[in-house]
């Protein structure tokens, strides 16, 4: 096999084993349920105390 053709073989396993990884972070995010942001009185909270100090 010359140089081109196994440049091109471990190009296409890097792209299908970051493809399978993307898709395997995606099914474990999507299992936690719904996303529900904080109360609104928490983040007010939050940015008070990072501005205040």
């Amino acid at each position: 096999m010359d140089r081109s053709k196994l440049v091109a073989v471990v190009t296409g396993a890097i792209a299908v084993a970051l493809s399978l990884t993307y898709l395997l972070v995606v099914q474990l995010l999507d299992m936690r349920g719904e996303m529900v942001p904080a109360p609104m009185g928490l983040m007010m909270q939050g940015a008070m105390d990072l501005l205040v100090g």
